[in-house]
């Protein structure tokens, strides 16, 4: 598509967040499938963990290459090697790692400054602010990348944009979030930032990434026309900018070590959960995940693994990192593991979720709403129950369970703190877990209806990407903006 008088080149600069780092990566091999050059700049550490994944694109004759960078660990008060969110020790050390991130600003104008061919466009995540100056300086377009739908971007401009938080006495007051084509109705401590305001610190990270954004010159949106069509439009609309839709990006890979080593090297041998799955019925295995960044309370997950027990149903838990042991201590002890050996799988750390959730034999996904593994769980055919753990995960638990209805919520309404999860204790009950479960893998009609919504929102997921499906043609017209500009010298 690139003609050969001007290479199109596409940088990409992800956040250091696994949440973050895993899109952009599908970002980037849907790029070079047209016959785009496509830099992606990040760290050592985080290259680790995605360098199987570009080496197998570059051999199949992608051109994509993963540019490294210095991160300044040190220098902002973090551990030697702390590169990404997930590896920080305390998560009252994000700000330090806000700090280095922008500590990276001169490197990266370097960087640009000897890149061949010469920058076309620069994709950056939202929580880069500082590199709108970059595509200032070398006079090209910035588009940014929230990670999230378009129904929550909305949500949260138009929250932000009436001032309604500010009538509101208390964090646990409801409000009716406004010129929505649903009726949603959400908790001032539901919205993302309304908990993290008191902080002067996190106030001008998200001040500064405000401002970066009225100067970007589109957004890219990891969702499908066809799955929140009204609220694409009226996104558009209210941001008077360039909207993109060119997801579901995980769909992107096809082959099975690229399902399986999404994001890191998987925790468990692919083969052996395939071969576990295979050893169940057709849509009959829950599939459990509280994501990368969940740090809840031992107590907590131990109601999350009773729960998942009294359900009497086959499970696959992904515990994530158990960081201090505690639980693994609990699963020992209580015999957790042995008494659900015959139909329970745990996998500790990194799971293969497209090749679990892709599986016929997996007929429910318990998760936290994070937008990666929603439109993931869409992307599948999966219905869901739905546990909102912080961030816009209300807002998309709000498109699941209210708008789509292909989910059941958990009954969460307070959100986690991110950092003080011992402040919060048990939210949900064994009981809750269970309860949510049965409802959601019912025989009786509402249950039916739920599974054939999520179906067929998933055969749109996949037409979508596909040669003349919606997010397809989106990609080819980005494609071509940017080729037309880069064509006329390039702007902002």
């Amino acid at each position: 598509m690139a003609s050969q008088s001007h290479q199109l080149h596409f940088v990409l600069f992800p956040l250091m967040a696994p949440g973050h780092m895993i899109p952009m990566i599908d970002i980037a091999k849907l790029l070079a499938q047209r016959s785009v050059l496509v830099s992606v700049i990040t760290t050592p550490q985080n290259a680790s963990r995605f360098g199987s994944t570009v080496a197998r694109a570059v051999r199949a004759g992608l051109q994509i290459q993963l540019v490294e960078i210095r991160f300044p660990s040190v220098e902002a008060g973090l551990p030697e090697g702390c590169e990404n969110l997930d590896t920080l020790p305390s998560l009252d050390m994000a700000t330090n790692f806000f700090v280095a991130l922008n500590l990276l600003q001169k490197e990266v104008e370097q960087v640009f400054d000897e890149m061949k061919p010469r920058p076309s466009c620069l994709i950056s995540d939202m929580g880069l602010p500082w590199t709108t100056q970059i595509a200032e300086k070398f006079h090209i377009p910035r588009i940014v990348f929230h990670g999230t739908c378009c129904f929550s971007l909305l949500c949260s401009h138009n929250t932000m944009a009436s001032q309604i938080l500010d009538t509101l006495n208390s964090d646990s007051d409801y409000f009716e979030v406004p010129n929505l084509p649903d009726r949603i109705k959400l908790r001032k401590s539901q919205v993302t930032g309304s908990t993290t305001r008191k902080s002067a610190a996190w106030k001008d990270v998200a001040d500064q990434i405000r401002a970066a954004e009225k100067t970007s010159y589109g957004v890219v949106v990891n969702s499908f026309q066809e799955l929140e069509a009204e609220y694409v439009k009226e996104y558009s609309k209210v941001k008077g900018e360039k909207v993109w839709c060119i997801g579901p990006v995980s769909l992107c890979n096809k082959e099975s070590l690229d399902l399986a080593q999404r994001g890191n090297s998987a925790a468990v041998d692919e083969q052996n959960c395939l071969k576990w799955l295979d050893s169940y019925e057709p849509g009959s295995v829950v599939y459990a995940s509280l994501g990368s960044l969940a740090r809840l309370t031992v107590q907590q997950m131990t109601e999350l693994a009773l729960g998942l027990e009294e359900s009497n149903r086959p499970f696959i838990w992904a515990l994530g990192g158990d960081k201090s042991g505690a639980l693994e201590g609990w699963i020992s002890e209580n015999g957790f593991e042995e008494r659900t050996k015959n139909r329970g799988l745990l996998i500790r750390g990194w799971a293969p979720q497209l090749l679990i959730l892709s599986h016929q034999a997996t007929g429910g996904f318990l998760t936290h709403c994070g937008w990666n593994s929603t439109v993931e769980g869409i992307s599948a055919g999966v219905p869901m129950v739905t546990w909102p753990l912080f961030a816009e995960q209300f807002c998309n638990e709000k498109l699941v369970v209210e708008v789509l209805r292909i989910g059941v919520s958990i009954g969460v309404e307070v959100p986690v703190k991110w950092g003080e999860e011992e402040k919060v204790g048990v939210v949900v009950k064994k009981d809750d877990v269970k309860k949510a479960l049965d409802l959601l893998m019912d025989e009786e009609e509402e249950g039916k209806e739920r599974r054939r919504k999520a179906r067929e929102l998933g055969k749109l997921a996949n037409k979508a990407i596909e040669e003349g499906g919606s997010s397809h043609v989106s990609m080819t017209l980005l494609i071509e903006e940017i080729m037309a500009k880069a064509n006329h010298g390039g702007s902002t």
